[in-house]
């Protein structure tokens, strides 16, 4: 057996409130669950963005709650969304007249291109056409 493909992806951010609001008001995304200081719950497309604030995942859970197992990062991670090329250009756009600065922004040898940006806690952002992987 193997994965079939992912169901979620985890961010950490240490600020969930501006993390709220740069998801909400860049990437227009509204959390469709949040527990404060704790984590922001995303639905993008038929998979789901986590945003945990690493320093309460990183609790073991109480005897009553759920038994998720203590997990979390310190530092940047990394999420990738999916867009056609027409789509790049209306984020790249969008982003910079919001005030995000685009860190890189090029076609990659095989074909496709991507941009990258930063949220407020650091982690590296990417709108990617598919066929980066060989997936159209």
């Amino acid at each position: 057996m193997i994965p079939t493909g992912i169901l979620e992806t985890v961010l950490y951010a240490k600020d969930l409130a501006a993390a709220e609001s740069f998801y909400r008001n860049v990437l227009g995304l509204a959390p469709f669950a949040k527990l404060e200081r704790r984590h922001l719950f995303y639905r993008c497309g038929d998979q789901v963005l986590l945003i945990f604030n690493p320093d309460a995942t990183k609790v073991p859970p109480a005897p009553d709650a759920l038994p998720v197992p203590p997990h979390g990062m310190d530092g940047e991670g990394h999420v990738c969304f999916r867009a056609t090329a027409a789509e790049i250009d209306s984020w790249r756009s969008a982003l910079v007249a919001k005030g995000v600065a685009i860190e890189a922004d090029f076609e990659w040898p095989g074909g496709g291109r991507s941009i990258y940006f930063r949220d407020p806690a650091g982690n590296c952002l990417e709108f990617a056409e598919p066929r980066i992987w060989k997936l159209t």
